[in-house]
């Protein structure tokens, strides 16, 4: 097992032709025999490669229109023979067995397939594939006796290996890694699409592959990855990351937070994030007003932070992120003369982002466990003025900004919006009233006359009376409280607005 496997008969059969017809001159010139059907066979006589079909070989021709072709044992016994054992060894000779040394094998599109919402059931069963993965399989696990290829990104290294005189052990494990993973990524992309109907299906397959790694995690004591699941192309996967150091973990967790709040926000804003909550969110119309009113709720905070805008980043708003030190710019995209100005700024990372999806449950790992809910999401049909004071359409624009800060903002969480702007944000406090404060300490005199969201209701009238102290004219919460009329009184007292949302949004 320790040294090369020479290749001298070659299995291929591939749903994705990228490039297999250029590995196949190169085996076919390194004097392997290649043995395929279909597609697969057609494309290789096409170029002029000898090519034995599968049914040559099985003595079989293909059945079910297709579905039965390579589940023979004259292929089978092919690729799971133990050539050390003699016994498998006069198996092969008493049936006339040819062993391979080689699979090339890529499946049936079926996550492709169900992507289209159109798909009927019988397209999606039909891109099922059996005898691909267990051709993949089985050379998969005998991989002391044969190498398994599942990707066109593989194809080089293995001819490559061919041409030198065969794969070594170590390459033949690693080809077998890959290849359990994609079938049991085949197999996870079959499951969520029978659990297609259910939000929270009795079984869950989540097959994650590196995307990169990185130079530590939270601390520098803790090795780190970033990981991605197999067949998705999230925003921070497909951004084009135009400059900068390479992201770390933080980097990538703050990213999150502020690219998924921008997001959520109609018209021109910017967002300032630290440790995932935000320190600044602004909005205006234009970006740079945006990012200036942004930056101006919290400097001291937002002092390293990364920023996200949801519009294209322009020479002005490029001037005031250069006024400050931030680590990472999330934007649609970037105007060359914005790109000219930042460029001075060699470890600035900027990123240009497509909108998240938010299609995929909110997972949380525990011990040996996973809790799994479906994406928060705001929603304002149930809203409702529960005061004698009404607020104005000027503050009910504040305050749906309010709300959805606060949604974005670890629990206990309080936010004071004036005139567009988040200027105070009390994020992660024990409890309201402490929230509340530090939401209204950091807004200073920019509360007086400004709202106020807060994730979950007030169970009793301090942490409302702390608002209402600082100057806070209207405040949205969830409502539902014991004491819901007891707050409500206090509202009317100091003739402040209050709207329930019939919604909660913690975040922890």
């Amino acid at each position: 097992m320790s040294g090369r496997l020479p290749v001298t008969r070659a299995l291929v059969s591939v749903w994705d032709k990228t490039g297999v017809v250029e590995l196949c001159r190169r085996l076919a010139g390194a004097g392997v025999e290649l043995v395929s059907s279909g597609g697969t066979a057609d494309a290789l006589e096409a170029d002029g490669l000898p090519v034995i079909r599968v049914a040559e070989v099985t003595g079989a021709p293909e059945m079910l229109g297709g579905r039965v072709k390579t589940l023979h044992p004259m292929i089978h016994g092919a690729l799971l023979a133990d050539l050390d054992d003699p016994a498998h060894r006069n198996d092969l000779e008493n049936r006339g067995i040819e062993p391979i040394q080689l699979v090339i094998s890529n499946l049936y599109p079926f996550a492709a397939t169900v992507a289209d919402p159109e798909v009927t059931v019988a397209a999606a069963i039909e891109k099922i594939d059996i005898g691909g993965p267990t051709m993949v399989r089985a050379a998969a696990k005998n991989h002391a006796h044969v190498a398994v290829v599942t990707s066109p990104r593989q194809y080089d290294e293995v001819a490559d290996a061919v041409e030198a005189g065969g794969l070594t052990l170590e390459q033949r494990r690693d080809l077998a890694r890959a290849a359990f993973f994609a079938t049991a990524g085949y197999d996870a992309a079959i499951v969520a699409w029978m659990n297609r109907d259910q939000d929270l299906p009795s079984e869950m397959v989540l097959p994650f592959e590196l995307y990169d790694g990185l130079r530590y995690g939270e601390n520098p004591h803790q090795p780190a990855a970033v990981y991605r699941l197999s067949g998705r192309a999230p925003w921070w996967a497909i951004a084009e990351y135009l400059q900068g150091k390479a992201m770390s973990f933080n980097n990538y967790a703050d990213a999150e937070a502020a690219w998924s709040l921008v997001s959520a926000i109609e018209g021109p804003a910017a967002v300032v994030v630290k440790h995932t909550n935000p320190c600044g969110v602004g909005t205006g119309d234009t970006a740079a007003a945006a990012f200036e009113a942004a930056w101006d709720c919290d400097p001291l905070s937002a002092f390293g932070g990364i920023v996200a805008v949801n519009r294209v980043v322009d020479e002005p708003t490029a001037a005031l992120i250069a006024r400050n030190f931030t680590e990472v710019v999330i934007a649609p995209g970037f105007d060359q003369d914005a790109r000219d100005l930042l460029a001075a700024k060699a470890s600035l990372r900027l990123i240009v982002a497509t909108a998240p999806a938010g299609r995929d449950l909110d997972l949380r790992r525990l011990e040996d466990g996973m809790l799994a809910q479906t994406r928060d999401s705001i929603v304002e049909e149930e809203w409702r003025v529960v005061t004698k004071a009404q607020p104005s359409s000027d503050q009910m624009r504040d305050l749906r900004l309010a709300w959805v800060v606060a949604a974005h903002t670890k629990s206990n969480a309080v936010v004071v919006v004036t005139d567009g702007a988040a200027v105070g944000v009390g994020a992660g406090d024990q409890s309201r009233v402490g929230a509340a404060e530090r939401a209204v300490v950091k807004a200073g005199k920019r509360a007086e006359g400004g709202v106020a969201a807060s994730d979950a209701f007030f169970p009793f009238r301090d942490g409302f009376d702390v608002l209402a102290d600082a100057g806070v004219r209207v405040v949205v919460q969830p409502g539902g409280s014991k004491r819901d009329d007891e707050v409500i009184a206090a509202a009317d007292e100091r003739n402040v607005a209050m709207v329930f949302t019939g919604h909660r949004h913690f975040r922890h």
